[in-house]
């Protein structure tokens, strides 16, 4: 990364609480901490939309939807960083979050989770070919207008942060609290073979 990025004995105001978070959680600055440092404005709002998303869908929705655009996109900053926030968080063990990634048995997820996952590698592999039975998918497992938007909404914004992420060539950290083989998974991370499924969950 050839960005100049703010120094931590100079930050102020939102740099210095975006540092702030990572010296009180991991003892470390993360590369993607000080890359969306450059532009604290831009940090803040993205902040404030996912306090706005979140609320309607749960953390956990919020979680495997955040995974599937990641997995999808090929972020191993996302799928690491939001992999031990899942774990911290208690939604899923090691292995259901190892299996998860791999699209694997074991993941423990049921009808809605799987279509909240795929719904959101899709939204951020294949977009414009949706159709209204992509959304029709998530109202039949249960979700509301609002909720269908707002999960819209969660793999949209990672899209965003991951993809500014990738092309600024930010380096991928180590995060702590990871065991070797679950960080292994999660940075080797493929998107599904779209062609082993279809909208109906099949």
């Amino acid at each position: 990364m050839i960005v100049t990025t703010p120094e931590l004995d100079s930050a102020t105001g939102h740099v210095a609480d975006m540092y702030a978070g990572d010296l009180r959680e991991d003892g470390i600055v993360y590369a993607h901490t000080r890359a969306m440092a450059v532009n604290p404005e831009a940090h803040q709002a993205f902040e404030a939309l996912v306090r706005a998303i979140v609320p309607s869908i749960g953390l956990r929705n919020y979680e495997l939807a955040t995974l599937g655009a990641a997995r999808a996109v090929g972020s191993q900053h996302c799928l690491l960083a939001h992999g031990r926030r899942s774990l911290r968080a208690g939604l899923f063990d090691e292995d259901q979050l190892a299996a998860l990634v791999r699209d694997a048995p074991g993941s423990g997820l049921d009808d809605a989770d799987r279509a909240v996952l795929e719904y959101a590698e899709k939204v951020s592999t294949d977009a414009a070919a949706m159709t209204d039975a992509d959304t029709r998918r998530l109202r039949d497992v249960g979700f509301t207008d609002r909720q269908i938007v707002d999960l819209t909404l969660a793999a949209a914004v990672r899209n965003f942060f991951s993809r500014a992420l990738l092309a600024l060539a930010v380096p991928v950290d180590e995060v702590p609290g990871l065991s070797p083989a679950l960080s292994g998974a999660l940075r080797d991370a493929r998107p599904r073979d779209a062609s082993t499924h279809d909208v109906s969950g099949g």
